[in-house]
């Protein structure tokens, strides 16, 4: 028997990876906002609980969801852009208390490529690329990257993932037919959800901790190429596209990821 994992966010992604992990042998904690999603989690042999961060503590049974766990996976989005005020930072400074107090050996935290701001030049990001984005919701995504690696009660691996895509979810559904789309020709940096969980189970059977990695396929043609042939394919209208203002952006190069992990793409967005 493999060991328990705790896996803080059954969302879109989260779901999917703990159902990995339970097929991979791993005793797996799930945790949700929502009541009605605990009998969904709880079909796939994933252990439910109840657990919601805020600013002033955590609610639910999160010392039960802890217990037990070698590796705590923190799969939380922000939320800034229902709630630009809220402070995650201490949201998840709760958390680390609490992971602090149950002995949690392991902490995989899911962060994102936006950590560095797009430029004119599109420069090529790697994993030894210090952080420099400016937006609210980069600035608290760095400082919680600082705050876990900083940590020495527990090993963190910091992963950022670039944007998230599988069959039901796809930026050209979201771009098709709008107007005025920016950045143009700004490279992609996307990774599918196939990847995304690979690439987790790998870090976690290889022990792969105390490590800062970024993730996106090697492909990135410019934004307005590739979104007009997608949509060309699925027969949606075409994007629009604002060609006055200079496009800015970046390239995420994963070699680090490949080279550590031996890793190769398997889902080409």
């Amino acid at each position: 028997m493999k060991s328990q994992i705790s896996v803080i966010g059954c969302g879109w992604l989260g779901l999917d990876l703990a159902k990995k992990l339970v097929e991979e042998g791993f005793i797996v904690n799930g945790s949700t906002t929502s009541k009605n999603k605990l009998e969904v989690i709880k079909k796939y042999s994933i252990q439910p609980f109840l657990v919601e961060l805020n600013e002033t503590e955590i609610s639910g049974n999160y010392s039960q969801f802890l217990t037990g766990s070698d590796t705590v996976i923190i799969n939380i989005p922000p939320g800034l852009r229902r709630n630009p005020n809220k402070n995650h930072i201490l949201e998840v400074k709760h958390l680390m208390c609490a992971i602090e107090a149950h002995a949690i050996k392991n902490v995989l935290y899911i962060s994102s490529t936006s950590v560095f701001k797009n430029e004119a030049n599109s420069p090529t990001i790697t994993a030894q690329t210090k952080p420099n984005a400016a937006a609210s919701n980069a600035k608290q995504l760095i400082e919680i990257e600082q705050m876990l690696q900083n940590n020495p009660n527990f090993k963190t691996t910091i992963l950022r993932f670039g944007g998230l895509i599988d069959e039901t979810r796809h930026p050209s559904s979201m771009l098709s037919g709008r107007k005025n789309v920016s950045n143009p020709k700004a490279p992609i940096n996307l990774i599918h959800k196939v990847d995304c969980i690979t690439i987790i189970q790998n870090i976690i059977e290889n022990k792969y901790w105390n490590t800062t990695l970024n993730a996106a396929y090697p492909k990135h043609i410019n934004k307005d190429t590739y979104y007009s042939e997608d949509c060309k394919r699925k027969n949606l209208p075409l994007p629009e596209y604002n060609y006055k203002e200079e496009s800015k952006g970046k390239i995420i190069d994963s070699t680090s990821l490949v080279q550590l992990l031996n890793y190769t793409f398997t889902v080409e967005p």
